[in-house]
């Protein structure tokens, strides 16, 4: 893998109108026939912004460009999905995974160059692999609304509780905390974090796992081997 400063220098070296998307081509081009599969690149730019803005996140809008991305495919070579995401909407996830379903069937490996985040992660998940290098990170399922981690509310609450439990004066300050939530905030956190875990769950054992037997019983082993297995270093 080449390091950025090699890549500035190739964009560079073009003399084109966009230089960037030219070299982008290239690559996408040559992985494609390399791998005889199709491919698309799905990322945004959130590492080079001082804040997470909308259009950094997976929504709605985006179902719209792999429609018009995938029309004229030959569905039948499968697809090999770039990923460089934050995450995003819940609900434009798992419309975006039926889509793709629908279009490939479980025939979608996942790349992921660097990071996929929270509903990414959500979505490299739901394809029957995923290769990584060995600078790429993956990282935990935690929904987001509004910006701010449900599992985190979720935390902030339990420990307000305790902690009021154990020291009733302190009913102050964890007003001022939990006061900035909506009374209906925590509500949604919890049922944003079993959605997400409920279409994990099923997206695991219909694409990845659905060739492992047990996958999802108590046992430790049979829950972590199916995973060494589907991912590719």
């Amino acid at each position: 893998m080449p390091n950025w400063t090699e890549v500035l220098a190739e964009i560079q070296a073009y003399r084109t109108e966009h230089p960037l998307d030219a070299v982008r081509r290239k690559y996408l081009n040559k992985l494609s026939e390399h791998t005889g599969r199709n491919t698309i690149a799905y990322y945004s730019s959130w590492l080079g912004s001082a804040k997470l803005v909308p259009a950094h996140l997976i929504n709605d809008d985006d179902k719209n460009g792999f429609i018009t991305t995938i029309h004229g495919m030959d569905l039948s070579n499968g697809l090999d999905l770039i990923l460089h995401t934050p995450g995003g909407d819940i609900a434009a996830v798992e419309s975006l995974v039926d889509y793709l379903r629908r279009m490939f069937g479980c025939n979608i490996r996942a790349i992921v160059p660097q990071l996929a985040m929270s509903a990414g992660t959500m979505m490299a998940c739901s394809c029957e692999t995923i290769i990584m290098g060995k600078q790429s990170n993956l990282g935990p399922i935690d929904p987001q609304i509004n910006g701010i981690p449900a599992k985190g509310v979720i935390a902030e609450f339990k420990k307000a509780t305790e902690e009021i439990k154990k020291d009733p004066a302190s009913i102050p300050l964890w007003q001022s905390i939990i006061g900035k939530y909506h009374p209906t905030f925590l509500g949604s956190c919890q049922k944003a974090v079993k959605w997400s875990e409920e279409i994990m769950k099923e997206w695991l054992k219909t694409g990845m796992l659905k060739d492992e037997d047990n996958c999802f019983s108590n046992s430790r082993t049979h829950r972590s081997m199916p995973y060494r297995a589907r991912i590719q270093l």
